[in-house]
């Protein structure tokens, strides 16, 4: 049960499509009694995947020049530098941002702070708000 949420959510963080939301709420209506550890696993996974996209963009820096990586995600991240990080839980942009982290080498032990806070928050109000509308 914890071993493929991790993966999941390892994976869901990653470029590669995925739904850990699904798989989190499916688990807690299975073992309901588990919900601390659930949501502790489904946070640690996603931020790990998240740090695995910080490091494709670290190690693409030499092959990615700075006209080729540009959107507004990017934009964010030259703005308001490893803050924005907090948003890395967004569909799509989480990812890109979580990329141009790595890519502009923003601080590891912060950044994987920042990630953490955000896809737990991200984690922990989808269960609380499902909890308000099934009980």
């Amino acid at each position: 049960m914890l071993l493929s949420l991790f993966v999941a959510s390892f994976l869901a963080a990653t470029l590669l499509p995925g739904g850990s939301e699904a798989l989190l709420l499916y688990w807690l209506d299975q073992a309901p009694e588990q919900l601390i550890a659930l949501v502790v696993v489904a946070s640690l996974g996603n931020s790990l995947g998240s740090i695995s996209s910080y490091a494709l963009g670290y190690i693409g820096r030499v092959k990615l020049k700075s006209r080729q990586f540009d959107s507004k995600a990017v934009a964010w991240v030259r703005r308001y530098g490893v803050y924005t990080l907090l948003m890395s839980w967004l569909p799509i942009v989480g990812d890109v941002l979580c990329i141009a982290a790595g890519y502009f080498k923003l601080p590891l032990a912060m950044s994987l702070l920042l990630i953490t806070i955000g896809k737990t928050l991200r984690y922990v109000l989808l269960v609380i708000v499902i909890g308000q509308i099934y009980s």
